[in-house]
């Protein structure tokens, strides 16, 4: 299916045999249904319901009500020939207090979900932690507590064993470093709150109960991956200061993720310039073996670049939040400066850099022992309105998917071990603390009416994948 607002760009994308493409949402930003079957409250729930912490005081109560249309919903991928379709799995939603048994109404919603992806010939890619904690756990210390990662693990394996007979792939956790750097330092993120050394231990236990619950899935037959959001940190000259401010925030945004998960290991210097902020005393013994359990997928998120200077620029990291810029993210590197070059950006005011993709994609592959890659998220926010007739033209986003999926091309042909692609969002929804301003889907919702309209990007993305040939 296309419309006339589509483009060539997609001419000569081609992939190999087997390449998976799908597009990815998460729980609380497409379900609504907050209080339904038994769902209590999470982190997101409590912060976007506080006065000032979401721009224009927006929730996910209602979201785009996915929990109730998800059969019209996967009626739609299907039309747009999605093979895969990445959903996060709600803890509060199947587990109301974090702990003890499953909420079998929430558990029956994901299973329905299955099943309807599975008959549309849709393999389901669930995530088990897209950063909804559930209320009673940060009650008693959240993440920056080591027994929020064995809680994790808990519910990891008790859902993974309802749902894992229909289940192959598995993710354990989306972007560690937002819920850490962002939940817990910078406060833009729920649940809000800022002190640096809670979050170096948030980041510390998120991949500990990731290494927890890969392990009891591997142990049970399930394949395991996990989901960073890397980017290409670049110096803004050559200069000793601005060098050392790339290797800082490159230490904190990337390697103090993949070097324990990949090297079982932090890496010594992002230990030395987190040493104002902690002792790394609660790294125990056994901990990094657990968090380097062997994995089946990594997932690479990917969006933009960072460019940074040594010299405080007051520049803004892209990082800040709708209902305010929050503190720095960035423990014990508070003074890096962030620098804005001439490139076109989104409507999230980031930079469009595609090769930043080939970029990290070909890092990985190069400084890490091998495992298979996906590009797990990758798209762009741009103002979609609809037409007087209805349709949805899109083009800027058609440009940034074309061009970051002819950068995953340009990996695979350097040899980069990439097998699939998943775009974000497969729908407009709620975008964490900028509320329902900023448009990342594939498919326009109208908040009001929750009526689905591709946007021309979609029908692109579909003729893509039928199109594409085997080489």
């Amino acid at each position: 299916m296309t419309t006339d607002s589509q483009t060539e760009a997609g001419t000569g994308l081609e992939f190999p045999t087997g390449f998976l493409f799908g597009a990815a949402t998460a729980a609380y930003q497409v379900e609504g249904a907050a209080t339904a079957d038994g769902r209590g409250p999470s982190i997101w729930d409590t912060f976007s319901h506080a006065p000032g912490r979401v721009l224009g005081g927006e929730t996910g109560d209602v979201a785009i009500d996915h929990y109730h249309r998800y059969r019209d919903d996967v009626a739609l991928m299907a039309d747009l020939g999605l093979q895969a379709y990445r959903f996060s799995i709600a803890w509060p939603r199947v587990q109301p207090s974090g702990r003890g048994a499953l909420n079998q109404a929430g558990v029956d919603f994901y299973s329905r979900l299955v099943d309807e992806l599975l008959a549309a010939g849709i393999e389901p890619w669930p995530t088990l932690y897209h950063w909804d904690l559930p209320q009673p756990l940060e009650d008693a210390g959240g993440w920056p507590e080591r027994d929020t990662a064995e809680r994790f693990a808990d519910y990891a394996g008790a859902i993974a064993a309802a749902l894992g007979d229909r289940v192959r792939q598995w993710t354990t956790l989306n972007e560690p470093w937002c819920s850490a750097f962002l939940g817990y330092g910078s406060g833009v993120h729920a649940p809000g709150r800022q002190d640096s050394a809670a979050a170096v231990r948030a980041g510390h236990h998120l991949m500990l109960g990731h290494g927890l619950a890969a392990g009891l899935l591997r142990s049970a037959g399930h394949q395991v991956g996990v989901t960073i959001n890397l980017y290409e940190v670049v110096p803004a000259s050559e200069r000793a200061i601005d060098l050392d401010a790339a290797r800082r925030i490159d230490g904190l945004q990337n390697r103090f993720f993949l070097d324990p998960v990949l090297r079982g290991s932090y890496p010594a210097d992002v230990i030395a310039d987190l040493a104002p902020v902690t002792d790394f005393a609660h790294v125990r013994d056994g901990d990094l073996a657990v968090i380097s359990t062997p994995l089946d997928v990594l997932g690479v998120n990917y969006y933009t670049r960072h460019v940074v200077t040594g010299e405080p620029t007051g520049g803004d990291d892209g990082h800040g939040g709708g209902g305010g810029a929050g503190a720095s993210p960035w423990p014990g590197s508070e003074d890096v400066g962030f620098v804005k070059g001439d490139l076109p950006v989104t409507a999230m005011g980031w930079e469009i850099h595609a090769e930043g993709l080939t970029g990290v994609l070909e890092r990985v592959a190069r400084e890490y022992p091998p495992v298979p890659l996906y590009v797990t998220e990758n798209g762009a926010a741009f103002a979609d309105v609809p037409d007087a007739d209805g349709l949805v033209r899109d083009p800027d986003r058609i440009g940034y998917l074309d061009g970051h999926l002819r950068a995953c091309r340009a990996a695979i042909d350097a040899g980069v071990p990439l097998r699939g692609y998943f775009c974000w969002s497969l729908f407009d929804n709620f975008e964490w603390s900028w509320g329902y301003s900023r448009r990342f889907g594939l498919v326009h919702v109208d908040y009001e009416t929750q009526t689905r309209t591709p946007k021309s990007s979609a029908y692109w993305y579909g003729d893509l994948i039928r199109g594409r040939l085997a080489v």
